[in-house]
């Protein structure tokens, strides 16, 4: 049996990794892993809602999680952090978890030492962690390596299934929602997405992208995503090594660490080298390469 959850100290050692302060962390190893959902699209799908009710469905009998990421302001580094507020279908739920993250200095649709965040659920016992990725195209494939399903979800009047098909989402995702199936378009766009994934190389082996329609006034449709996601876990289990995924995990993490390293050493370029060939730039970043950030 699990010991209770501790909320306080949770809610602490997240605040102090969002900070960007790895001190927390523990170097406990992690006996149990929580399953990770990704949850993206672009803002105005519904992806609040439609995680709300999916959770509400999901989080009977188990320690659940839900981390909504929200866009950090490039000039203030402020966010709403509001998904909290949107996601009210939680009733008759026991031991649930939310938490909105700002994406600080990520570009990536995600959220600062997110994979320490993320950690940090599995050390306190949760079983799902639904993750609320930004929705912002292209740059969500990132959340790939993090998670074990990705659902991208799609508004069927908004354009953006076109533009999912021209930004390479096609390969992230796991599988398709066209949200707020009520509306007229909403057979046509998913019908396009077949279409395309019908004639898409896939390895023989490979899951089969699905696509489905929800909406928050059907129940049945949310019913059917949460088979599907069990589904595709199912099938990850039985067909792809867990070392990959550990390592693909590592690489995300290697590579953001050097990228705010980065972003930290050009920041602090002198100004006489603003003018300088971009080879002696370079140069000195990879020679004053700033350590200092965790």
């Amino acid at each position: 049996m699990k010991a209770p959850l501790d909320r306080g100290a949770l809610a602490r050692e997240i605040t102090g990794l969002a900070n960007g302060n790895a001190s927390t962390v523990s170097d406990r190893p992690i006996t149990s892993r929580a399953r990770r959902i990704a949850i993206t699209g672009s803002p105005g799908a519904g992806k609040s809602t439609l995680s709300g009710h999916l959770a509400r469905l999901r989080a009977k009998d188990r320690r659940y999680g839900i981390l909504a990421i929200d866009p950090s302001s490039p000039k203030s580094g402020g966010a709403i952090l509001g998904d909290r507020i949107r996601i009210d279908e939680l009733d008759g739920t026991t031991d649930l978890y939310v938490r909105s993250l700002g994406s600080r200095s990520s570009n990536d649709g995600l959220s600062d030492n997110l994979p320490a965040i993320l950690d940090t659920m599995d050390r306190h016992g949760f079983d799902e962690v639904l993750l609320e990725t930004v929705g912002v195209g292209q740059a969500d494939y990132a959340v790939h390596a993090l998670v074990d399903t990705v659902v991208l979800v799609l508004h069927p009047e908004s354009g953006d299934v076109i533009q999912a098909m021209k930004a390479g989402i096609m390969e992230m995702a796991d599988l398709f929602v066209i949200n707020k199936s009520d509306l007229p378009a909403a057979d046509k766009s998913a019908s396009d997405i077949k279409r395309i994934l019908s004639i898409s190389h896939r390895k023989a082996g490979a899951w089969v992208t699905r696509v489905l329609n929800t909406s928050a006034k059907q129940p049945d449709s949310i019913a059917l995503l949460s088979e599907a996601i069990d589904a595709h876990a199912a099938w990850r289990a039985a067909s792809e090594p867990p070392t990959e995924r550990v390592r693909a995990m590592q690489r995300y993490v290697l590579r953001r660490a050097l990228e705010r390293r980065l972003h930290a050493t050009i920041d602090r370029l002198p100004n006489h080298l603003h003018e300088s060939a971009l080879d002696d730039q370079q140069a000195w970043v990879i020679a004053n390469l700033d350590t200092s950030v965790d």
